[in-house]
């Protein structure tokens, strides 16, 4: 009675992984991923990118003992600085983009005339390579350095003599930044971990407050309304409310090596407008750049690159986006406007080369389809529904495989064996499956001669052990061997199927045991490195 049921419609498919689920474009990965990403070869590592703050806002770059500008309309190199007698560390615009800072490893901090390319002053007093130099945003007569000494020095740039000499930090400082409201306030961060904001106007050489970011700080900006900081350093990006009294507010954690640098940017109107939209760029060693909504707490885009990054720049117009990496590359990124889309047609032709165009022949006359004409009878076929339409489709027809049909005549047996034969372990298993639920599988076994039982052991030794099929062919292996033992032993062929299946078995169980010793050893040492890495982090 039970080979009276209705066939199956479908073909048996063997189980598959699921794949994980790509992520949905949103319109802030489309902005970002609008930038034309362009190579600038041919330099050396990369450590510091600098944009002009007026327009055309063209940007500046560090690399080995030159300081190069480039356009950033079309991000070809300019002009060149090359009077340095060591690699340029870091380079900062004045406010009116007419003069720019440089320093160097020597411990030299160089300005120069932009148009002109003169160094105008030499100022030299740090004893240790310089890492940090900026103009301060809302002042064009001092500047601000930081150095390997663990000095912070604010610069009288007329006299060429440093005004303050703060202390306060104890090992190397990286980066710093000023701050957007207030001229006399700006902030240095150092590989002691901590952060510190400086006030010139208070006398006594000591910092105003400070905050402990954790790790070695690599780069530390201002947020735009003052209150805020940003500070990168290894693997993490922390916001910190100044008003607050050095508040954390969020730490971002993804990256998985040293963030290197990090930059704030407004996301562009197609208009050429900035919005209020503000983002923080990050990159780092693992060669991902991460642009972060701070206001929504989260990271909206994030883009790969073939290189440890080093530094970012995002310009002022929202325009263009640079990053340099470990092995002198720039990666260059230029996001067209409004008005250079205007010139291009809805197919992407220029107006220009609209002149040229030779229209088609446009054929006024429409033709009638007559009974008579076979095309009367297919008109509309390829018209799309619209909505509210009920559309009648014709089913597909399934092509089924030869176990397929075999099961759905109910012949199990053959349907075992074709697949056997077939040799695709995902098959084999999605037919043994299937008649573990008709309750077949072991009556098959009990049916195969022993030519077609010795094609079920060269099977089940070669695929046995393999953990995603070993717990459905482990326990049928039992019973082929508790149901057949008299066919076993009296066949010398099939003797060796089962020495041979006998022989990786015990070869994965002794694998498994040494995993389980190994897993015995360091069981005890992960529960005992989360306390010494907080000891270690608490001096």
């Amino acid at each position: 009675m039970e080979e009276q049921r209705t066939t199956k419609s479908f073909p048996v498919k063997p189980k598959v992984k699921t794949k994980p689920r790509t992520p949905k474009e949103t319109p802030e990965s489309k902005y970002w991923s609008s930038f034309k990403t362009q190579q600038i070869p041919k330099l050396i590592s990369v450590p510091s990118l600098t944009f002009s703050p007026t327009p055309p806002h063209s940007f500046a770059v560090a690399h080995s003992a030159s300081l190069s500008f480039f356009s950033s309309q079309t991000l070809t190199p300019t002009s060149t600085i090359s009077s340095f007698s060591d690699v340029v560390s870091c380079a900062s615009f004045r406010s009116d983009a007419r003069l720019i800072a440089a320093s160097d490893l020597s411990g030299l901090v160089q300005v120069f005339d932009v148009k002109t390319r003169t160094a105008l002053r030499r100022l030299r007093s740090h004893t240790r390579p310089v890492r940090f130099v900026q103009f301060p945003l809302l002042d064009k007569l001092h500047l601000i350095s930081g150095s390997d000494d663990a000095l912070v020095k604010y610069w009288d740039v007329a006299e060429e003599t440093p005004i303050l000499e703060l202390q306060g930090h104890r090992d190397y400082v990286r980066c710093g930044d000023s701050s957007p409201v207030n001229a006399d306030m700006f902030v240095t961060g150092s590989y002691d971990h901590v952060v510190k904001l400086w006030d010139v106007r208070v006398r006594d050489s000591k910092s105003t407050m400070e905050v402990n970011h954790g790790s070695p700080v690599e780069d530390v900006v201002f947020l735009p309304s003052g209150g805020m900081v940003a500070t990168a350093g290894g693997s993490s990006v922390k916001l910190w409310d100044l008003i607050g009294g050095g508040k954390l507010l969020f730490s971002m954690e993804s990256h998985n090596k040293t963030v290197t640098s990090i930059c704030v940017g407004r996301i562009g109107k197609d208009s050429g407008e900035e919005s209020n939209q503000i983002r923080i760029l990050s990159v780092g060693l693992d060669g991902y750049m991460k642009v972060f909504d701070y206001a929504s707490m989260k990271v909206t885009h994030s883009m790969r690159f073939p290189a440890p990054l080093l530094s970012v720049g995002y310009s002022p117009d929202c325009s263009t986006r640079v990053i340099g990496t470990s092995n002198g590359i720039i990666y260059a990124g230029k996001r067209k406007t409004k008005k250079e889309n205007e010139n291009e047609n809805e197919n992407g032709v220029s107006e220009s080369s609209l002149f040229w165009r030779i229209r088609p022949v446009e054929h006024t006359e429409r033709q009638v389809l007559r009974p008579s004409h076979f095309r009367y009878f297919q008109r509309g076929q390829r018209e799309k529904p619209s909505e509210g339409d009920y559309l009648v489709m014709r089913p597909k027809k399934v092509k089924l495989a030869e176990h397929d049909k075999l099961l759905n005549k109910f012949r199990h047996g053959e349907a075992l064996v074709s697949v056997l034969e077939s040799k695709n372990p995902g098959n084999v298993l999605a037919v043994m499956e299937e008649l573990v639920a008709r309750k077949k599988l072991l009556r098959c076994v009990l049916d195969l001669d022993l030519e077609k039982l010795e094609l079920l052991l060269v099977f089940l030794h070669k695929y046995c052990t393999i953990p995603r099929y070993s717990s459905l062919l482990m326990g049928l292996t039992k019973k082929v061997l508790e149901m057949r033992a008299d066919d076993i032993r009296a066949s010398e062929a099939l003797k060796n199927h089962i020495r041979n299946l006998k022989r990786s078995v015990e070869e994965e169980i002794q694998v498994q045991q040494s995993l389980q010793a190994i897993q015995g050893i360091i069981s005890p040492l992960l529960k005992i490195a989360p306390g010494e890495y907080v000891l270690a982090h608490s001096f």
